[in-house]
């Protein structure tokens, strides 16, 4: 494959304004306003956060990028799901405010505290990225929604392009590097799966898991799937997607603008009978003359 770098540290790679020259020198990620996690195979920072493969657009590579415009995403989940007018604190400052029943609690990275769940089988296969839970009059929580926030893993390497735009030395052009796109099959959508199953048992998480990923993230679940799944209404074990792009080049010091896709509502019994029974295959009898065309190739 051949992939190259569209947004590096936020920025375009080779925009050499104040703003992009700092986040790049100090490794910053102007999303979430700390350093950049995301990390090389030798565990050095990535700054890449949208890539391109050369025959096709832009696509997000850091879930971090998702989280543009001070985690509008979280503010558009706990809308479609809480309703207009909610407010998002962070879990710790739930005692401190005068609660009118619009509070939303976010439990996740950087909002002051991760929830801690009991591990099955000693392992952490349930835990959510969001918790957000709507805090009644009371003070005490009268639903919530779980929150899974994906974009696409990047295969083979880039390292040299990674490290020219760090030197200034211009466009490095492709790497040989590409997206791993046999995780949807392998880890998202089973683990959708698996989660969706373990919120429907909760009594207060009454609309469900939230999926949110690229768009290019969504189409591929979609072809996967075989585009075969029915539209739902909220309800406990449903699962709603929603997508998006980023928007057009940005003028130098200006990142670029996180634009919304869409949304789906289904459920997860939509999305594993999609998953275990895909309509998608292809004709009968491919394997059959795959073989026989290389068992003629050979004789002849």
């Amino acid at each position: 494959m051949a992939l190259r770098i569209v947004e590096f540290f936020g920025y375009d790679p080779i925009d050499k304004s104040p703003a992009a020259s700092a986040a790049r020198k100090r490794f910053i990620c102007p999303f979430i306003g700390s350093k950049c996690t995301k990390q090389l195979r030798d565990k050095s920072i990535s700054g890449a956060c949208t890539v391109k493969l050369v025959n096709s657009g832009p696509i997000i590579c850091c879930p971090n990028r998702l989280y543009a415009s001070e985690y509008v995403i979280l503010r558009k989940v706990a809308e479609t799901a809480f309703g207009a007018g909610v407010k998002l604190i962070s879990g710790e400052d739930v005692p401190r405010v005068d609660h009118d029943g619009l509070f939303v609690a976010v439990f996740g990275k950087r909002w002051g505290k991760e929830l801690r769940l009991p591990q099955r089988s000693g392992r952490g296969a349930y835990f959510v990225d969001w918790i957000l839970a709507l805090i009644g009059k009371s003070g005490r929580m009268s639903e919530f929604v779980a929150v899974e926030v994906q974009a696409i893993d990047t295969t083979g390497n880039y390292r040299a392009e990674r490290d020219s735009y760090l030197k200034g030395t211009g466009h490095h052009g492709y790497s040989n590097a590409g997206l791993n796109w046999e995780n949807v099959s392998k880890r998202i959508l089973p683990q959708i799966i698996y989660k969706g199953h373990v919120l429907r048992h909760e009594q207060l998480c009454k609309k469900g898991l939230f999926f949110i990923c690229p768009t290019p993230v969504y189409e591929r679940i979609q072809d996967r799937l075989g585009k075969s799944m029915v539209s739902y209404h909220f309800q406990p074990g449903a699962l709603t997607f929603q997508w998006y792009n980023i928007g057009p080049t940005a003028h130098e010091g200006h990142v670029r603008s996180l634009q919304p896709g869409g949304a789906f509502t289904t459920t997860i019994d939509q999305v594993a009978l999609a998953f275990t029974s895909p309509s998608n295959l292809p004709p009968a009898g491919v394997y059959q003359r795959a073989i026989e065309s290389e068992l003629d190739r050979l004789n002849s």
